[in-house]
């Protein structure tokens, strides 16, 4: 194991000591991609279902148990975008937009405007006409498509 080790300055003999510690490692996180994103954002679309109207269904917990977790409820689009990307689907984060803008700019020749707002309501107004199959295919398209390698 790695025990401190005292050292003096460099020219003294020694005489103030200065104690080395190790840090401890820092556990490494698999870098995500926005491949890897929306494959997993297929997903959970896929397993849990297409939600329409907010991120994620019933964020107040006005219909269902509210000991049901967010993450495991049916999502939209964005929402299960953002929860493949940080764990949260009411969450955004630098990859999430990425993904979304990526996702945006693939559907319809992309939204008029390209501020992050903009380019999330494309993706949310693509989604309201397809269902749970439909959408959980063309992320996965778009995740594996051979003209991304380009």
């Amino acid at each position: 194991m790695n025990q401190p080790t005292v050292t003096g300055l460099p020219g003294q003999s020694g005489i103030t000591p200065h104690i080395k510690v190790p840090l401890p490692v820092r556990p490494t996180q698999p870098t995500m991609s926005v491949e890897s994103v929306l494959l997993l954002a297929a997903s959970v679309i896929a397993e849990r279902g297409l939600h329409h109207e907010d991120y994620v269904e019933d964020p107040l917990n006005k219909r269902l148990d509210p000991s049901f977790p967010l993450a495991l409820r049916a999502m939209s689009v964005v929402g299960a975008i953002r929860y493949a990307s940080s764990g949260d689907p009411q969450h955004s984060s630098q990859l999430s937009e990425t993904v979304v803008g990526y996702l945006a700019l693939s559907l319809d020749g992309g939204p008029v405007w390209t501020d992050w707002r903009s380019l999330e309501r494309h993706v949310e107004d693509w989604s309201d006409g397809v269902t749970a199959v439909e959408a959980a295919a063309f992320l996965e398209l778009a995740a594996t498509a051979p003209e991304r390698a380009a």
